[in-house]
């Protein structure tokens, strides 16, 4: 009789085991450089939000956001991704112009919600006589890794200020590998790099970095800022975040971060993302408290989106029945004129036939 009670509690031990590894599932969500700000967020969502959902996260590095925008359209178990603003509507631009590899990418993509602005950085020695970033035209310049969220904002921010595309002969090396080369063979003059402060890579800088390299300022009175603010955002570099770097704040610009996912339509996916978005916006103070700096900034609403962006219906409907009476509208997302040929944004991007 006990060994028959046992064998029975053993059973339904099993069963029960059995019942919960179903409900759990193993998802991937794309980042950006392991030194990055993206991954950070990235893990904080897998250890703080995720496990309450029966996810389990894997939180992937990668070449940046418009790799991300590949990897959440085709690669299998890529669930979650995220990506800048210019990146995603370079995507929606480059498709209205007909592009249909971009169509097919962008068009099923969708929203969760927003995160926080990107601090858009441009290095230069600390002997050159550049200052300002409207400063970098005809600069040896490094855009950031192929295929990357920074090399498209570098296209962008080139041709915002200076009416004309990026030189072709800009350089798409990594991170350290550009920085390297600019205070040592001098072979480039600026290095541009986007991720929120405070950036690990410039956070584990040594004191003596402030006699190597500089950060330029960006100038909110030069001609050439009203354009570059119709699609980015004015931003405060922080000396507390960089002491190595720094004396004093300095002016510089952002981009928007965005959480992004696929339009999912199994119930068991949905399903499992509500739970995310539900347990995103439980966990929300945890995240405040216990992850990244830049949640701070993080606001849980949920506002109007440019032309062509599209929320991720299930999870809205759970973060609007949390923060209905704490919503605030902001400014939607700018569109910008979509491109009319093979631009140097569809070539970085990979589109070009």
């Amino acid at each position: 009789m006990h060994k028959q009670v046992l064998s029975a509690l053993l059973t339904a031990a099993m069963l029960c085991h059995a019942s919960m590894a179903v409900g759990e599932v193993n998802y991937k969500i794309v980042t950006a450089s392991e030194r990055g700000t993206y991954i950070k967020i990235g893990r904080d969502l897998a250890e703080f939000v995720a496990p309450a959902a029966d996810i389990q996260l894997d939180v992937l590095p990668s070449a940046g956001s418009a790799e991300n925008v590949k990897l959440l359209r085709y690669e299998p178990g890529v669930k979650l991704a995220l990506v800048q603003s210019d990146v995603y509507q370079s995507f929606l631009d480059i498709a209205a112009a007909g592009n249909s590899a971009a169509r097919d990418l962008i068009k099923p993509l969708r929203v969760i919600m927003p995160l926080y602005n990107e601090e858009i950085y441009f290095i230069v020695r600390a002997d050159s006589e550049r200052e300002f970033i409207h400063e970098i035209k005809n600069a040896k310049l490094n855009a950031g890794e192929s295929g990357s969220g920074t090399a498209l904002t570098s296209a962008t921010l080139y041709r915002l200020m200076f009416n004309e595309a990026m030189p072709d002969s800009a350089s798409y090396l990594s991170n350290e590998e550009a920085l390297a080369k600019l205070v040592t063979d001098k072979t480039l003059d600026v290095v541009a790099i986007v991720a929120g402060q405070p950036a690990k890579l410039l956070v584990d800088m040594k004191p003596e970095s402030r006699k190597l390299i500089k950060l330029l300022k960006f100038d909110p009175s030069h001609p050439s800022s009203e354009a570059v603010l119709k699609t980015y955002f004015p931003a405060n570099v922080r000396a507390s975040n960089y002491p190595s770097l720094l004396e004093a704040d300095i002016p510089g610009l952002a981009v928007k971060a965005f959480l992004v996912t696929y339009d999912f339509q199994l119930r068991d996916t949905e399903s499992h993302l509500r739970g995310m978005a539900r347990s995103l916006c439980q966990n929300f103070s945890e995240l405040k408290e216990k992850g990244h700096p830049k949640w701070g900034e993080v606001e849980l609403a949920l506002p109007e989106l440019g032309r062509g962006w599209i929320y991720y219906r299930p999870t809205t409907r759970e973060l609007r029945n949390c923060v209905a009476e704490t919503a605030r509208p902001a400014a939607a997302v700018k569109s910008r004129q979509p491109a009319r040929m093979c631009s140097q944004q569809e070539r970085i991007l990979g589109l070009c036939p």
